[in-house]
């Protein structure tokens, strides 16, 4: 279907385009200065060091759904080989095949396109199938670190996990919010827990896949009022899934990539840091989480880490 006219009023209501110039790649990393990294750099109490990546494993997240998009083929192409001679040290190697967004991954600005458009209204058809982006790619992407803070939607519920389907409004991030003790500001990076990956942990792909919890079409504007610089959460499809509106797909992708220029995160593992927050009793942490540099990329994966 056509992209509707509330779809429209939202983008004009959150668009960034322009706002760090015509030649912007990065969007809303620009949020991230210096004095952000600084006082994120301040939350760090006891160093304790929590992984948010899911292993990269051939029976990973991925279902088939979409087309193309692999676990992580993992091959050794070579073992304890001496390749110097006999006697010498012996190496082994390996290679592996996988989609950028197999896994724990961002979604980097040239993921999806509306209306012929990319963020910062670059053309749709400068990516292309043997050079892929050739503005925007991922490795165009900063160094990203910052404070992130864990908005525990399923904890504000009082449950483990949201039911499939359940549409994360913003009352919902003002209840984490809340829950939480704390304010995002610029330059954040907000990582929204729903429970979701506890599905895949235990062992259903399936379900965890589809139905799905994620964020709402009204989302977009709360995350734009507050600047935030990325969002990831613990889904697939980041976004509700099946959609909120019959028929319209990835709209919350389309606002975030293409018109605020706003990275976002799927698969992440949000589990163990939910148990830390809740026993420290704070919900925000130095969060460092790089974009592999693959360039013309339209993704990346991404083996983040929360220090607390």
């Amino acid at each position: 279907m056509p992209l509707p006219q509330e779809f429209h009023d939202i983008a004009t209501r959150v668009n960034n385009w322009g706002r760090w110039g015509a030649d912007d790649e990065i969007g809303t990393l620009n949020l991230i200065t210096d004095e952000v990294v600084r006082e994120a750099a301040a939350t760090v109490r006891t160093g304790r060091r929590i992984p948010l990546a899911v292993p990269l494993r051939q029976d990973g997240v991925q279902t088939g759904m979409i087309p193309g998009r692999v676990n992580p083929l993992h091959t050794m192409i070579a073992v304890n080989q001496e390749i110097f001679g006999p006697g010498t040290v012996a190496t082994s190697d390996d290679v592996v095949t996988m989609g950028l967004q197999a896994a724990t991954h961002w979604d980097g600005l040239t993921h999806v396109s509306h209306s012929g458009r990319l963020y910062n209204d670059r053309p749709a058809d400068s990516i292309t199938a043997h050079g892929g982006a050739s503005a925007l790619g991922i490795e165009k992407a900063t160094p990203i670190a910052s404070r992130g803070v864990l908005l525990d939607v399923a904890r504000a519920h009082d449950t483990d996990r949201l039911p499939g389907g359940y549409a994360v409004t913003p009352e919902d991030l003002d209840a984490a919010e809340e829950l939480a003790g704390v304010t995002v500001r610029a330059g954040d990076i907000v990582l929204v827990r729903t429970g979701q990956l506890r599905h895949y942990l235990a062992g259903d792909r399936q379900a965890y896949a589809f139905p799905s919890p994620g964020l709402s079409l009204r989302t977009p504007e709360w995350f734009r009022a507050r600047d935030v610089a990325a969002v990831a959460n613990d889904t697939l499809t980041f976004e509700i899934f099946p959609p909120e509106i019959e028929g319209l797909w990835m709209p919350v992708h389309a606002l975030h990539l293409v018109e605020m220029g706003m990275l976002q995160g799927q698969n992440w593992n949000l589990e163990e840091l939910s148990e830390a927050c809740a026993e420290a009793g704070r919900w925000a942490f130095f969060l460092s989480a790089m974009a592999e540099p693959f360039v013309g990329g339209s993704g990346t994966p991404v083996a983040p880490v929360a220090v607390l």
